[in-house]
């Protein structure tokens, strides 16, 4: 299988704090891969030297197969990402947001670039606030929005940080079907972080459980589900019981 991300004992200290400590973890393609801790776990943080946002202290990453300082450039424009809160112009409408970063992006859309666009807006339910300013919008649809952002550069590998936050139930059950069409249809490996662990378990194939910059467990999410079943617990309880274990 073809390895998307792959980390080696990467780590970032703040002063004496340890925000990642020697995390080493293999993503493949196709995988939704949802990462599992609090706050203070170390997540975001590890998302971020993903993507290029901050350098890491120690350790090595490889995107797509490629590791050197000239070469992960390139493969960081096959990812899409949402971090965090949003980056978006607030006083922009959604649909000039995103031809904003397409033209960022430099992305050919053909002679209707407007068009592909709109799909996105729709695909991501934003459809009917496409001509709305982003000032405008609650954080539900500042998170779909930066959902958009994120996927128009037609990204093979989409890293997504409680992208839920802001969502009501409706909007959240709108993610997890839009996470698995996406993964399903566009054949996008997913690495996504999220409090709501009963949504994760709807969605993820592999899971990693992090806690105070260390992480604990890489699991399939077939085996976590087989463990829960014999035991008659569910996710959340099985994550309690793992960091319980690693105190």
């Amino acid at each position: 299988m073809e390895c998307v991300l792959r980390t080696q004992d990467l780590t970032k200290r703040y002063g004496k704090n340890l925000a990642v400590n020697k995390v080493s973890l293999t993503i493949e393609k196709g995988d939704i891969f949802g990462f599992i801790g609090a706050n203070g776990a170390g997540k975001t943080t590890f998302m971020r030297m993903v993507c290029g946002l901050i350098y890491p202290t120690e350790g090595s990453l490889e995107l797509f197969g490629a590791s050197s300082a000239k070469e992960l450039p390139k493969m960081r424009r096959k990812m899409g990402a949402l971090i965090e809160h949003p980056a978006v112009y607030p006083n922009l409408s959604a649909l000039q947001n995103l031809e904003i970063q397409r033209r960022y992006l430099d992305v050919d859309f053909g002679k209707d670039p407007e068009k592909t666009l709109m799909e996105l807006l729709e695909l991501v339910g934003l459809g009917e606030a496409a001509d709305k300013k982003a000032s405008k919008f609650s954080l539900g649809m500042r998170q779909r929005l930066g959902l958009a952002i994120a996927l128009v550069g037609n990204p093979q590998f989409l890293i997504l940080d409680e992208p839920t936050i802001g969502l009501d139930p409706i909007g959240v059950m709108e993610l997890r079907e839009l996470v698995r069409k996406l993964n399903r249809e566009r054949g996008i490996t997913i690495l996504f972080s999220s409090h709501n662990l009963a949504e994760m378990a709807q969605v993820a194939t592999k899971y990693g459980f992090m806690n105070k910059g260390k992480l604990l467990e890489v699991i399939s999410a077939e085996e976590v589900q087989k463990l829960c079943e014999e035991r008659g617990i569910n996710l959340e309880t099985y994550f309690v019981e793992l960091l319980m274990k690693n105190r």
